[in-house]
């Protein structure tokens, strides 16, 4: 076993190397270009979401609160007739991008922690670089990646996008394996 305190570089150097690679994926290569698309009538609707002061937060419509409501007419009705859509109001002006990107290496760090709780749990000091890696990557991989698939399954969200998402998390967690298996304890 390993402690927590004696992985901390490369708890860091990870999270470095995944917020450096998703910042190149992002505004270099561009990988995520097309993950959103253009409202129809965009004006039309931010025009109708001004007037009705819709407050940030995340909506759904049509909204049912009971499997009773569920099963009603009048709300079958609304929902076969559409549109059915989720979506997020953000405050105006978008996200302060030095809090986001500050937000963003935070998580990146908690990533690096799970990685080094998981692989420190199981490896001991000189633990072969291959198994570091291996546990090490995987347990990134998990945690940057996995969980996006629920937005695909429940909440429609694209399935190109989240599988371009599992790409960015396969890459996090190379980079992760790598920079546990290059500063493990011997």
């Amino acid at each position: 076993m390993v402690s927590l305190t004696s992985l901390w570089a490369p708890i860091l150097l990870s999270a470095v190397l995944v917020f450096v690679a998703s910042s190149i994926s992002h505004e270099v290569v561009r990988f995520h270009r097309s993950d959103f698309t253009k409202l129809p009538g965009e004006g039309d609707v931010m025009d109708l979401l001004r007037k009705l002061a819709v407050p940030p937060g995340d909506y759904l419509f049509p909204l049912v609160t009971s499997r009773t409501e569920m099963k009603n007419p009048a709300f079958r009705e609304k929902w076969k007739r559409g549109p059915v859509g989720l979506t997020t109001i953000l405050p105006n002006g978008g996200h302060p991008m030095g809090r986001t990107f500050a937000l963003w290496f935070l998580y990146c760090v908690a990533g690096g922690v799970f990685a080094a709780f998981i692989a420190g749990r199981a490896l001991a000091s000189g633990a072969s670089g291959r198994d570091v890696f291996l546990l090490a990557g995987a347990a990134a991989f998990t945690g940057h990646a996995l969980a996006l698939w629920q937005a695909a399954i429940w909440y429609g969200r694209s399935w190109a996008t989240t599988i371009k998402s599992t790409v960015d998390g396969f890459v996090y967690g190379l980079l992760t394996g790598g920079a546990f298996a290059w500063l493990w304890p011997r």
